[in-house]
């Protein structure tokens, strides 16, 4: 048996101002053929899946290159190409194979190219051949597309948001695509298109129990896997919404019966999955309602439209306007995005009093530049942070201090993951009432071991927020909620 297996993967927001050239995918995460370190990443661990099976059953595993870059704006044509054939090159010199597999994203964008997922899948099917699986992970923010099921035989999607689940997944995927090559299974996937731009949480009702109903069903009646694809409202694309996909041992019929009943019962929860977002305002409400005395952990806050995972830049300071303007609510907020104040910080080292503007910069939606005399409390060469078992860097970075506001700055664009992005310069989070994590929900596994509240905060963009108000122009219609009843 011989195992082909790669992984090209970013989460493109169509709409935001920051461009992904060959330095993001090199900078974030470039393995090429046989240099991936023995941990996965979110999007490559089918590698490592692999190289656990090939080593326990025999096989014969040819790796080619995994590279990540992170969320941003369309990747550059040129980029997107020299990536692919790059992998293609790899899986044509590894040639006969059983096997070919892939870590994907599902909401990679590039100019010229809607689906980059799809076109790779298609011309990796074209080379492979009609007799070899091919099986692929993607994130749940993807776009389930026509391309994309038409050249796979298998497709995984992470169940968790949080997103904790990547490695299971990727065995999951390893399983499916072995016990279709040996015959042992005929995989037939099955989709429903909820027509809905929508989508749940995990860490909480109702998706907690949704995700755990599927997982009960699975392995019964026929069924092999349940994925759900959300979707990433910020790409103007055709596919964009949430989508239903069940894979079966040879039952279409079954499965598309079972895709659309779990997809009606989506439509059905729409607006409840996630929670309620406050404004800046009612979020300082909020802290003075609770009370500072005996309260067992600071109140964390996900600033979830100025989130770096959603390809926006992370640099927006409306919550730091708002705790200079409340000094007596000891507050930490980061990591804000500032390669130019984060290496002014770092060239100043720790004790340094200086004046600085950081923040607002990349973007309309980012707010005002902050003019204030520091303090750096602390520096880093390298700000790297744990989640979910790989490593992420956030390159050289800082923390400063503003009366009892401390703000880490990071040359590096990565969602606040956990905790490390504090404590790492200096920061005692037991003494703050009020944090802002820069993060949509991966934050919530490690601060909600330290949070007395967690809430989620509206602070206006710049991720288009409110996907009644996004200027699609490639969307299907009708979609929920472009159009009010597209069930009808």
């Amino acid at each position: 048996m011989r195992i082909f297996a790669a992984s090209l993967a970013t989460e493109t927001n169509t709409f935001a101002p920051i461009p992904t050239d060959r330095r993001a995918f090199e900078q974030a995460f470039y393995a090429p053929p046989g240099t991936h370190p023995d941990t996965p990443t979110l999007c490559t661990a089918p590698i490592i899946a692999a190289r656990k099976r090939a080593k326990a059953e025999g096989l014969t595993l040819i790796e080619g290159t995994a590279t990540w870059a992170e969320p941003a704006g369309l990747v550059g044509r040129k980029v997107y190409e020299d990536l692919r054939d790059e992998i293609l090159g790899q899986l044509r010199a590894a040639l006969p194979v059983d096997v070919v597999l892939f870590g994907l994203h599902g909401a990679m964008v590039a100019h010229g190219y809607d689906d980059c997922e799809g076109d790779l899948m298609q011309r990796a099917r074209a080379i492979a051949g009609d007799d070899a699986v091919i099986g692929c992970e993607l994130d749940l923010h993807c776009h389930l597309t026509a391309a994309m099921l038409e050249a796979a035989d298998v497709i995984v999607t992470f169940k968790e948001f949080p997103h904790v689940d990547f490695a299971e997944r990727a065995e999951e995927l390893v399983t499916l695509c072995l016990d279709a090559a040996r015959g042992r299974t005929r995989p037939v996937m099955s989709v429903y298109d909820c027509r809905a731009i929508t989508g749940f949480m995990t860490s909480r009702e109702p998706g907690r129990g949704f995700v755990d109903r599927i997982q009960a069903m699975e392995g019964h009646d026929r069924v092999l896997s349940i994925s759900i694809g959300h979707g990433f409202q910020a790409a103007d694309v055709y596919d964009v919404g949430t989508k239903v996909l069940v894979i079966t041992d040879d039952d279409a019929a079954g499965g598309q019966r079972l895709a659309e009943r779990l997809g009606r019962e989506i439509i059905g929860m729409r607006g409840t999955g996630t929670p309620r977002h406050l404004k800046p305002l009612e979020a300082i409400a909020a802290v003075r309602a609770e009370g500072g005395g005996l309260r067992k952990g600071p109140i964390v806050f996900a600033d979830r439209w100025d989130n770096p995972g959603g390809g926006v830049p992370g640099d927006s300071t409306f919550m730091v306007e708002l705790a200079l303007a409340n000094p007596d609510i000891p507050t930490a907020i980061g990591a804000l995005w500032d390669p130019v104040a984060a290496s002014f910080c770092v060239a100043a080292g720790p004790g340094a009093v200086m004046p600085l503007r950081f923040g607002g910069k990349a973007a309309a939606g980012s707010g005002v530049p902050i003019d204030a005399t520091v303090t750096v409390r602390a520096t880093t060469d390298d700000l790297r942070i744990p989640f979910q078992g790989s490593i992420v860097s956030l390159g050289p970075s800082a923390s400063i201090t503003i009366g009892a506001l401390d703000v880490v700055l990071a040359t590096g664009r990565a969602q606040t993951f956990h905790p490390a992005v504090f404590t790492e310069l200096g920061i005692d989070l037991s003494t703050k009432t009020m944090v802002v994590v820069k993060s949509s929900n991966h934050f919530y596994a490690a601060f909600s071991k330290i949070a007395a509240e967690i809430h989620y905060l509206d602070c206006g963009g710049p991720y288009p927020p409110d996907p009644a108000r996004i200027p699609y122009t490639k969307v299907r219609r009708p979609i929920w909620p472009l159009d009010e009843n597209p069930w009808q």
